[in-house]
């Protein structure tokens, strides 16, 4: 269970990674210091952006997953007011954007639903992204057993880049829980940390994510690959990124949202495949509430809990490669998933979508097999996972969550090839554009800069490399600040 650190001793940790926050305390002029009292105690906490090594949308399959918590972050400072409202701000290149509710409304009132803030978010585009921040309040708000009088007031200061697939909203998310929860006096495990930001995610902004971008944010390490089995959400372990090497990412510069039509689509098409499957296996289902329920005694409710030859041997055949939503509904009910919804005039792209958990599943584990062995040899380790990076780019792509941006990053990189360092690259996240994922030596920066280079001057679209890693929101832990002497 995290909890709050003593705010009389910033390490030194703290203070590199929360500057943002704490020059804002000290500095008239940093941006966002208008909106904080140095003279008032100050509860703050950061997450980081994660780079999608392997796993990607495998994780809502139960798929096995590794991810790296990045060098950029959120930070979130929350402060107490007087007034009964939760106003938050956030700072983008200089400028404010605001949104502000009062308290009951949130706990009690025509906002207390998930469903309720979700509406009025998208009614306000202004303010969209304070659903984020709303919804992890509305959730915190209406859980703590004694919520401090009066209100409070977030500022949110980030350098984590907006729809570049590297989980800009996660890292919102994961940090204004932690400071909300912290200050009004909530426990949470980790785990289920990120479980409350995915909720949050998932009804109150509509986003249909998986839990692997909220848990890597909330548990990752600084310097080593969070390995996750998203059933639905246990740590395997931690697998430390060895000398020598390096995972980079490269921004195609076309924006990605994990909200698009795109990956909604193709989640609800891997659901229905699991809804077909289970049906051919004779697996117990019933309907409650307009939802489909499977009794599944063989699987676990997840796909990637299939083996590729499993899959090949026993139902790849009985999937058609697309269907329409009218018939499965008709044929089959409708899925199992909570997050989205099969659209009876919609063409989904079913075999290809239930395939991609399964195999994605299998990569990642030959893949963290490949990687603790990569320092005793190499040469036969480091193509193996070159190979495994772009079969998982493939995949993406028969799912149609490519993009040409991605595609010509992956092959320019496939160009640069062991030669120059590079062993492998993929698509990440939701797909259909955001950031490609590059594996290679550590002295292959020069090589990674050459073919972002390269894109830019063949599309024109600018791009940016993240390379650093950096804590995630627990390893940093919560500081409390009471006057400027603390740091």
């Amino acid at each position: 269970m995290y909890g709050p650190a003593s705010g009389l001793a910033l390490t030194d940790e703290q203070k590199r990674w929360f500057a943002p926050v704490l020059e804002a305390l000290r500095t008239p002029e940093a941006p966002g210091a208008a909106f904080l009292q140095a003279g008032q105690p100050c509860w703050i906490a950061r997450a980081p952006g994660r780079l999608d090594v392997m796993g990607g949308i495998a994780d809502y399959s139960g798929a096995r997953v590794l991810e790296m918590p990045l060098d950029r972050g959120t930070c979130v400072a929350l402060q107490p007011d007087p007034r009964p409202i939760c106003e938050a701000t956030s700072m983008r290149e200089g400028q404010a954007a605001r949104a502000r509710v009062e308290l009951r409304r949130l706990i009690s009132g025509d906002l207390s639903t998930p469903e309720a803030l979700g509406a009025w978010s998208r009614s306000r585009p202004a303010n969209r992204w304070a659903a984020y921040v709303l919804g992890v309040v509305q959730y915190v708000a209406q859980r703590a057993r004694k919520m401090p009088a009066g209100g409070f007031r977030l500022l949110v200061l980030s350098d984590v880049p907006e729809g570049k697939g590297v989980s800009s909203s996660a890292a919102l998310e994961v940090a204004a829980m932690m400071a909300t929860a912290a200050y009004c006096g909530l426990p949470m495990e980790a785990a289920e940390l990120a479980a409350a930001c995915q909720q949050v995610e998932n009804q109150v902004v509509g986003a249909p994510c998986g839990i692997m971008d909220q848990m890597t944010c909330a548990c990752g390490e600084q310097g080593r690959l969070l390995r996750l089995l998203c059933r639905p959400a246990r740590i395997e372990g931690y697998v430390p990124i060895p000398e020598g090497f390096r995972f980079y990412g490269i921004d195609s510069g076309i924006r990605h949202a994990v909200s698009g039509a795109d990956y909604g689509t193709v989640r609800a098409a891997a659901f229905m495949g699991y809804r077909i499957l289970a049906e051919a296996a004779g697996l117990p289902v019933r309907e409650e509430g307009g939802r489909v329920h499977v009794e599944d005694h063989r699987w676990g409710g997840y796909l990637a809990a299939l083996t590729p030859e499993e899959f090949a041997r026993d139902y790849e055949a009985l999937l058609p490669e697309t269907m329409e939503g009218g018939p499965f509904l008709r044929a089959y009910g409708g899925a199992t998933d909570t997050a989205t919804r099969v659209v009876a005039g919609k063409s989904y792209p079913v075999r290809a979508a239930t395939a991609h958990p399964i195999g994605e599943h299998a990569r990642v584990t030959a893949f963290a097999e490949h990687l603790a062995a990569l320092p005793g040899d190499p040469a036969a380790h480091a193509p193996a996972m070159g190979a495994l990076m772009y079969a998982a780019h493939e995949s993406y792509s028969r799912c149609g969550l490519g993009s040409d941006g991605t595609d010509r990053l992956v092959e320019l990189a496939r160009q640069a090839g062991p030669e120059r360092g590079v062993y492998g690259a993929k698509i990440t996240g939701g797909g259909s554009g955001g950031t490609v994922a590059v594996f290679g030596r550590a002295d292959a920066a020069e090589a990674v800069r050459g073919i972002a280079a390269a894109y830019t001057r063949e599309t024109g679209r600018q791009t940016e490399i993240f390379e650093g890693s950096g804590p995630g929101a627990v390893e940093l832990g919560i500081a409390i600040v009471t006057s400027l002497n603390d740091f």
